[in-house]
């Protein structure tokens, strides 16, 4: 048993032994307008589950609050009896039963206040407009539970129901429960104001528990549904028992705190009612659940079972919200007159009398502990409990009746009132408690707003101190808020660590709002405007990874100044310059056997054609254009194709000689002299054609790719078609066939220069040069496309020039000897070698 209840039960014990009061008499009275009252009294009922017959439900327990609240509308009605403007000349009644918190206990006195006045019945009628039932209106009862329940009968008969604690948002629906009222904010605005103490802290990661009841169940759910608006994780919710008798209750307590601990959380949010959160309190504490912050409501931060369970400041650090209440004037005087007054028998006769006035023995006596407690025994509880919400709800009744009735501040008229006529005046008017101003809203409730309250120990001692308040929005004292960390200052509770800029949130596990921090990638950029994704740069834009911003794309080609364009200019001078000292050796030696052989004049123009193919590499770099991009194609294929018809017409001409002997005579005047200029011509016009379709399918455009390059954009002529590219290179293709096939086989004597040989190998290499070139020109997409084929013009230049002019050169400048007529004339038989001896 925990030490408060003991020390309660021993002051009742002592209270007992001595002579009992008449406090349970003091909750009916006789008047012209009788109010009922629904009030806790008690608070454990017996086993409901084992009840087999409709029998009286008994409550075991006294609830001190309950009973402070209904001597707060005894005060209320007694100082509204005795006031001289509100309702002279009338006198209010009451008519107080218990709840118990139990919706059994409460239907029964419901019933006797829908009675026809002056007998236990109900009239069944059609139409109840001049039915007059017992008791004008009701205050309470204070439970959601039993006001859900409760309301339905009142609103069946309109007759006005106020509660001073029922918080549950159901009951702001005015269709479904049109006379019922309260005096206290809804659990929306109680959740309103949670979810921006949570924002103010920045706690993101939370536990949220309720008992399992309407309160908790409702309030629940709407801070659940609020949270989500708020990037709010929930990383574990859950409802507690509220019967506390099932076997069961205990183990769904010790998995509630299981499961607390494996989510990690630091901060708790509890919607629940003293018991229930009693009972969760102390299995945290048995359990050894580590330090949080717990967020509560005045169900049961206020309570003192609550705050002395033994090492209740080892949960943590206690923060809550509770109704804005002001003090009730004169009314713990008023409390501490009627226990001395409940001692003396002649004032409790006068109360037993005024009682038998009432018709009200039905049910018993509403409080039958009460009779046995003393002013000691609700003194602390008298000091903290809340009476203002029970004022205003009897005050506002009043007020109704003062309208209804046309009352003057000096005399009512005595008039028959119905229930639901009081329904018009509460609903438009408003009026004054104590100097405030109280009006019902559109749902029917008042919303005085909420304090901040900060469970603050000293010295074992709790105090319940003022640290903030909430009136819409939310104010908050931090500098007066120790908390359990070890600086005192606020704890972390997130899921969503705070991401830096240029990072995203990025969800993880199934929870909605938790989520990673994950680096913006290459070429999107952060945005404050959208945290949770990174926004594709436009296309002519780039950004690094992890970027607030995007930049534009620098172009690139090949820049003459680069190393490798440097390179290779210098590499394209040497082989022109070697072109041009071979071109003018050839020149100088034009008469001789050697060059007459080799093809006379047609060499200076192979030369003179290599020399502008090895030029034309200018052509690659630079910023490209269109212009640029067709015609790099078309002088790369003519200068080849110039270079190429000249060995076209040698190896014909080597060919006949060495293969066709006997046809020779005939058709070496096509191939020869001024006639094999012809066939230069006719080759150089067919390409010449081939390059014009080729411009007709489609020439090489320059193109902008912003997908090769991450921060530049590649300028880059592209291949249109390849049937195009196919033709314009394949009339050169066709001839370095022709011209391999005609030389490849042809063999002469050993004392005879061999001129097919050089022709042979430099188609051969042109052959494997196309082929490295094809296979790497088709796939590259970067500025290494130029410089292939920068590569490729200057590997064919040097492939030609090496192969079949350099070894000539050689003859030309280091056996000068060897350049006579019978060396380099074609035998159609290889002579026999003389002996050597």
């Amino acid at each position: 048993i925990m030490v408060p209840d003991l020390l309660l039960c021993l002051s009742f014990g002592y209270a007992a032994a001595l002579k009992p009061t008449c406090l349970s008499a003091q909750f009916r009275r006789p008047g012209d307008y009788i109010i009922g009252g629904l009030f806790p009294f008690g608070t454990d009922t017996v086993n409901l589950t084992a009840r087999s017959e409709p029998t009286v439900v008994v409550c075991e327990r006294l609830f001190v609050d309950g009973l402070i609240w209904a001597l707060g509308m005894k005060f209320a009605i007694d100082q509204i009896n005795n006031s001289t403007s509100l309702l002279p000349g009338i006198k209010l009644g009451y008519d107080i039963y218990d709840s118990c918190f139990e919706p059994v206990v409460a239907l029964q006195p419901s019933l006797l206040f829908l009675t026809q006045n002056g007998t236990t019945g109900i009239g069944v009628l059609c139409n109840y407009t001049d039915y007059q039932p017992r008791v004008t209106a009701v205050i309470g009862p204070h439970k959601s539970d039993l006001c859900l329940v409760t309301a339905k009968l009142f609103s069946f008969f309109l007759i006005p129901q106020v509660s001073y604690g029922a918080s549950s948002e159901q009951l702001s629906n005015t269709e479904l429960y049109p006379s019922f009222y309260r005096t206290v904010p809804s659990d929306k605005n109680l959740v309103e104001a949670v979810v921006l103490l949570l924002n103010k802290f920045g706690w993101n990661w939370i536990a949220t528990i309720g008992s399992d009841d309407e309160y908790g169940r409702g309030a629940q759910g709407l801070f659940l549904s609020t949270a989500v608006n708020h990037s709010i994780c929930i990383a574990f919710e859950g409802l507690i028992p509220t019967d506390l008798t099932d076997p069961e209750a205990k183990t769904q307590l010790e998995e509630t705190i299981q499961l607390i601990n494996k989510t990690n959380v630091n901060i708790i949010v509890l919607f629940a009612f003293i018991q229930p959160a009693q009972a969760l309190l102390e299995h945290s504490i048995r359990m050894g659940l580590s330090k949080k912050v717990w967020i509560g409501t005045e169900a049961w931060m206020l309570s003192d079972t609550t705050a002395s369970i033994p090492n209740i400041q080892n949960i943590g650090t206690v923060l809550g919200f509770i109704m804005k209440a002001g003090k009730v004037p004169g009314f713990q005087k008023y409390v501490t007159d009627l226990f001395t007054s409940v001692k003396q028998d002649k004032f409790c006769q006068e109360s037993r009398e005024l009682n038998h006035l009432t018709n009200s023995d039905t049910l018993g006596t509403p409080c039958q502990q009460c009779d046995h407690i003393g002013l000691q025994d609700v003194s602390s509880v008298l000091s903290r409990s809340q009476i203002q919400p029970v004022h205003v709800a009897v005050y506002s009744v009043a007020y109704a009746l003062h309208r209804a009735l046309g009352c003057t501040h000096h005399a009512c008229p005595r008039a028959s009132i119905r229930a639901w006529e009081l329904l018009h005046f509460m609903n438009t008017f408003p009026f004054k408690v104590n100097g405030q101003s109280f009006r019902f809203d559109q749902s029917h409730g008042t919303n005085t707003g909420y304090q901040l309250i900060f469970w603050s120990w000293k010295n074992g001692t709790l105090t319940h101190l003022p640290v903030g308040d909430y009136e819409g929005s939310l104010y908050i004292n931090k500098s007066q808020i120790r908390f359990h960390t070890a600086d005192q200052k606020e704890p972390t509770s997130e899921c969503v660590r705070h991401c830096e800029p240029g990072q995203f949130r990025q969800r993880k596990g199934f929870h909605l709002c938790c989520y990673d921090c994950t680096d913006c990638p290459e070429n999107t950029f952060w945005s404050p405007k959208d945290s949770s994704t990174c926004t594709p740069c436009q296309e002519h834009q780039w950004s690094p990874a992890r970027s607030t911003r995007c930049y534009g794309r620098s172009e690139r080609y090949l820049f003459w100044n680069e190393p490798l364009t440097v390179a290779l200019l210098t590499l394209m001078s040497i082989i022109t310059s070697l072109t041009c000292l071979t071109a003018a050796l050839f020149f100088k030696n034009l008469e001789t056997p050697l060059v007459q052989a080799a093809g006379g004049q047609l060499n200076l123009f192979a030369l003179f054609t290599l020399t502008l193919l090895s030029l034309s590499c200018c052509l690659y770099i630079g910023k490209p254009s269109d212009n640029l991009c067709t015609i790099q194609q078309i002088v790369h294929a003519l200068c080849l194709n110039g270079c190429f018809s000249t060995f076209f017409v040698k190896s014909l001409e080597i060919t006949l000689v060495m293969e066709f002997p006997r046809c020779a005579p005939t058709l070496l005047y096509w191939v020869t002299q001024r006639r094999a200029w012809l066939l230069v011509a006719l080759c150089l016009l067919t390409e010449c054609s081939l390059c014009f379709c080729y411009l007709r399918l489609g020439a090489d455009s320059l193109v902008s790719d912003y997908k090769s390059l991450p921060t530049e954009v590649l300028l880059v002529c592209s291949t249109k078609s390849w049937l195009a590219f196919t033709l314009v290179h394949g009339c050169n293709g066709c001839l370095a066939f022709v011209c391999f096939l005609c030389t490849f086989m042809v063999q002469t004597s050993g004392k005879k220069y061999n001129l097919a040989r050089g022709i042979t190998f430099a188609m051969l290499i042109y052959f494997i040069i196309c082929i490295f070139f094809v296979a790497i020109f088709a796939t590259l997409k970067t500025v290494l496309r130029s410089v292939t084929q920068i590569g490729t013009i200057l590997t064919t230049s040097l492939g030609l020039l090496g192969s079949y002019y350099i070894p000539k050169c050689c003859i030309i400048l280091f056996k000068p000897d060897l350049n006579t007529a019978d060396y380099f004339q074609y035998s159609i038989k290889e002579e026999p070698e003389e002996d050597s001896t």
